[in-house]
């Protein structure tokens, strides 16, 4: 028995670590148009992994936030957890920002990488089939961003800015081979690398990088609806 849970909980860290360091070497230019990148092979996750795997996301309710903390020099949320997840269609959710989401890098260059707020997997590979709004604090202006893999491949558009200390409607819709992001009315189109009319794969949840690890506690509001 204790060696089936070992090899459990092996799998599960490989699993939830292949996608975020994927980033590190790539330009971090931004422009409106979609950027498309070669996955790579990612490194071990940070340490911390496997007690972050140790918890239950918390039950969201459909009537109040939850609220996310990534603590200063870590990645991933306090809440990050190990959860399987089916959209029929299309995943909605409304998000809130306060004033820790205003944050400098270290590099100048990081701050146009996109950190990550809410979506899923297609499959248990977040960097082979995902879709994920993105975030980032850059140039003056807080932006939502569409963010996917789609058959091992990166693609990313910015949406819109929004405002800090506001609801935030935001929804990723299958749409055949594509992902149709929405934020406040405004929406983008981003490939996709199935074509199934339900995905099921694995609840993605608040982090931060990009390249680098948050440089303050960060705290992130989401409601799925």
């Amino acid at each position: 028995m204790r060696k089936t849970l070992g090899s459990g909980l092996a799998a599960l860290t490989m699993i939830l670590s292949s996608c975020e360091k994927s980033e590190m070497g790539v330009s971090k230019t931004q422009t409106d148009a979609p950027q498309t990148v070669p996955a790579q092979i990612p490194p071990q996750e940070e340490i911390g992994l496997e007690s972050a795997l140790s918890r239950t996301a918390a039950t969201t309710s459909t009537t109040s936030y939850t609220t996310y903390l990534i603590r200063k020099g870590n990645n991933f949320s306090d809440q990050t957890g190990f959860r399987s997840v089916t959209v029929n269609g299309t995943m909605s959710f409304m998000a809130r920002f306060d004033q820790s989401a205003i944050y400098t890098t270290i590099d100048p260059v990081n701050q146009f990488d996109i950190n990550k707020l809410w979506g899923f997997s297609e499959g248990l590979s977040n960097s082979f089939n995902s879709a994920r709004v993105g975030w980032a604090y850059n140039n003056g202006a807080l932006r939502l961003y569409g963010y996917v893999y789609a058959r091992g491949v990166r693609h990313s558009r910015e949406i819109t800015t929004v405002s800090i200390g506001t609801d935030i409607n935001c929804s990723i819709r299958l749409n055949g081979s594509s992902y149709v992001f929405t934020v406040n009315g405004v929406s983008v189109s981003l490939p996709r690398g199935t074509t199934t009319t339900r995905a099921s794969g694995l609840q993605q949840y608040p982090y931060f990088g990009g390249d680098e690890r948050a440089p303050q506690d960060i705290r992130i509001q989401v409601r799925p609806i």
